[in-house]
């Protein structure tokens, strides 16, 4: 497992769009146990191979110390609506309040290939749907009417500190 550099906002491969895994063979789980070391060294809750310069469609996502690897996702049904705050490990040092499907259920395929499903609430729900969007080369950035939208994380942690709060993870 290696520790990869996460690309940042500007570089053109967050924009690609991966492409779907057929190989299920060892670089399919390398990338993945690169992907969760990467991550869980950010530290963040998800990480999508475009992230490290891999146009595939293979994520990592970790919420309450359960590790989702999900390999050519595919979002078959949501359902309310939320707006939480949302940050991602390419775009440092700030965060924005982003409307999302508050429930997700989707399918996918595990490191071998096998058809999986998986479904989420709240955080994971928000993760599956930033790490599927990274797939297809949106960044939550893309939800946003302006870039002034964008909170400084600094600024974020002073206020939620005087509220008693914490700020949120990051994907």
């Amino acid at each position: 497992m290696t520790v990869k550099p996460i690309l940042h906002l500007g570089d053109p491969r967050l924009r690609l769009k991966g492409e779907p895994v057929d190989s299920f063979g060892p670089y399919l789980h390398e990338l993945l146990d690169d992907l969760a070391h990467t991550m869980r060294d950010a530290p963040g809750v998800g990480l999508a191979a475009p992230q490290i310069g891999e146009a595939l469609q293979a994520c990592v996502i970790e919420v309450e110390s359960r590790l989702y690897e999900l390999v050519n996702p595919v979002i078959v049904r949501t359902s309310g609506e939320e707006n939480d705050l949302e940050g991602c490990l390419s775009v440092p040092g700030y965060v924005a309040y982003v409307n999302r499907k508050e429930k997700v259920w989707l399918e996918a395929q595990d490191r071998e290939g096998r058809r999986t499903k998986a479904h989420g609430s709240g955080l994971l729900a928000r993760a599956m749907q930033h790490e599927i969007d990274h797939l297809n080369g949106i960044l939550y950035i893309d939800y946003l009417e302006s870039f002034e939208d964008l909170i400084p994380v600094d600024r974020m942690e002073e206020e939620l500190a005087e509220a008693g709060e914490e700020l949120p993870a990051v994907g």
